[in-house]
């Protein structure tokens, strides 16, 4: 019995772990969005840039989106990601005009546009920080496939927020072109949006 325990488990695994792997390489792959298949990463949004002005995914039609969801708080990944945005726009040189780089807040609650304002000007001054009401950064959140869950702490009132990691770039016609891991080095980074802008 314990044996058919450990093998109904492995295969289980086994199974959950190929399907994993074919999201993962959909979501890669060039096929068109739109095929029978392909996961859609994406979507129409509106939101608060740090000047109070809405913004709109359909402003930056004609130019690339680079997307990462974090919140201001956050006291460790968001950072190292955005330096790591902030480095690959300093060595794209002029190339870095074709994209647009977008840090969108899962903490609507603490990160106001100002506060998203102050916030990636530490980074880079092109980087646009959008914030917006709860309903707007869920709607967004769900078109991206963005995880995020408050995590509260007993020993003070202050809160983290888990969220997933990952870097968007999509193209000029709004539709995803490369989902990039957390973790990559600035000269990875770099190359890669090098290969999608020349493309």
């Amino acid at each position: 019995m314990a044996r058919l325990s450990r093998v109904l488990a492995l295969l289980i695994l086994v199974v959950g772990g190929g399907l994993w792997a074919g999201m993962w390489w959909r979501m890669q792959s060039d096929t068109p969005p739109g095929t029978p298949g392909q996961i859609q990463i994406g979507g129409p949004f509106s939101l608060t840039d740090p000047d109070g002005k809405t913004v709109t995914d359909q402003q930056f039609r004609g130019r690339f989106m680079l997307v990462y969801f974090g919140y201001t708080f956050c006291p460790d990944v968001c950072p190292t990601e955005l330096q790591t945005v902030a480095a690959s726009l300093a060595a794209l040189g002029p190339d870095a005009a074709k994209l647009v780089p977008l840090f969108i807040t899962i903490d609507p609650q603490r990160d106001t546009p100002k506060a998203m304002g102050e916030y990636t000007k530490q980074f880079d001054d092109r980087l646009i920080g959008l914030t917006g009401t709860p309903e707007q950064i869920a709607a967004v959140a769900k078109a991206y496939r963005v995880y995020y869950a408050r995590s509260d702490s007993k020993a003070t009132t202050d809160y983290l927020m888990d969220h997933s990691s990952f870097l968007y770039l999509m193209g000029p016609d709004g539709r995803m072109r490369s989902l990039f891991r957390p973790g990559m080095q600035p000269q990875e980074l770099t190359a890669a949006l090098k290969a999608q802008l020349a493309g």
